[in-house]
């Protein structure tokens, strides 16, 4: 077992922030057998093996981005067709699958939908690292949803990465609720004139969990946007770090930038930390960000439970009040359901 240095930020800030990076215990998985508990829903796409080994902007870290490239266990490529699709992937853990490292690539010449979707059928230690890729050509719309529900003996570390070109419009929505150390990397390079990329995310901690979210967005091209929001809560004594950049690059005329992260604390021993950055090189641009954290609003709670609703029934609704809004945003009722069901039990 090994500690690594992981999730850089794209500035170096006061190493007093304890915000630069994660240090994380990584022990390599003693077996990567291939992964086979994996459901791909879909009847029009052309799907694949062959991905991309091209190195990543950023990243969770290049030793964990190495692992991918030499190990992959499961491979998946999707070159959508000129019709509008829906495509779901899910990987399912149990006790003959613990271990995924994957690598998905999503090259995007249509309106598409996909929706990526880790579960724990074990309770088990587990391992994941994967690495989602998605280039979104001119005139497209992508949504991309990423559930993490898995159990929180499992270390999962995702990195994202988008090229957006003219015109296209991007939008994820992620979900991050499992996991024992969860650490996101998310990085859009937005090229092209008018594009524009839209993630919306949410976050629960519960117990010891560790996040470490990193998001970066590079705004390259003229009239591009990035929006970023994230709504979070933390139980018991789970830890958050949230870094969000934008920068805006030379070139990028009439961009726009926004970031927000709310997180609502739910104990004393809840620790929270985030930093929002703006970077710029031109100007005639406009960028905005904001951070916030706090416990749960007192008058709220004092209303609700004044109609005879116990204490904890009442930080539920106030929790999945604040993430319904993002929850909304996924077309799938029965994903949906399962999300609200699994962020209930563990509130409880």
């Amino acid at each position: 077992m090994e500690k690594l240095k992981l999730n850089n930020t794209p500035v170096r800030t006061a190493r007093n922030f304890a915000i630069n990076n994660i240090e994380v215990l990584f022990e390599m998985p003693k077996e990567i057998r291939k992964f086979k508990n994996v459901e791909i829903i879909n009847d029009k796409s052309i799907i694949d093996n062959e991905v991309s080994n091209k190195e990543l902007t950023y990243g969770t870290g290049k030793i964990l981005e190495k692992l991918i490239f030499e190990e992959a266990n499961n491979k998946i490529r999707i070159q959508t067709t000129k019709q509008k699709e829906d495509i779901k992937i899910i990987y399912n853990f149990d006790d003959n699958n613990l271990n995924l490292i994957n690598q998905i690539e999503i090259i995007a010449n249509n309106d598409t939908n996909v929706t990526i979707i880790y579960k724990s059928k074990t309770s088990r230690t587990c391992f994941h690292n994967g690495i989602v890729r998605t280039t979104a050509k001119e005139n497209v719309q992508l949504n991309v949803t990423i559930v993490n529900m898995l159990n929180e003996n499992t270390d999962n570390f995702e990195a994202i990465e988008n090229t957006l070109y003219q015109n296209s419009n991007v939008k994820y929505t992620i979900i991050d609720i499992g996991g024992k150390t969860s650490v996101s990397n998310y990085y859009s390079n937005i090229i092209g004139t008018n594009a524009s990329n839209d993630l919306k995310t949410i976050y629960l901690g519960r117990n010891n969990q560790i996040k470490d979210i990193n998001y970066i967005a590079e705004l390259k091209g003229e009239k591009t946007n990035i929006d970023i929001d994230v709504q979070g809560a933390l139980k018991d004594e789970a830890k958050k770090n949230f870094k969000g950049t934008i920068d805006f690059k030379r070139g990028c005329k009439k961009a726009k930038g926004n970031e927000n992260e709310n997180c609502m604390l739910l104990s004393n021993k809840a620790k929270s930390i985030a930093l929002p950055m703006l970077l710029c090189t031109e100007e005639d641009v406009e960028g905005n960000h904001s951070t916030s954290s706090g416990k749960v609003d007192e008058k709220q709670l004092f209303y609700i439970m004044a109609r005879g609703i116990s204490y904890k029934e009442a930080v539920k609704l106030i929790v999945k009040s604040k993430f319904n809004n993002i929850i909304e945003k996924i077309k799938d009722d029965n994903l949906k359901e399962e999300i609200l069901k699994e962020i209930d039990e563990r509130l409880d």
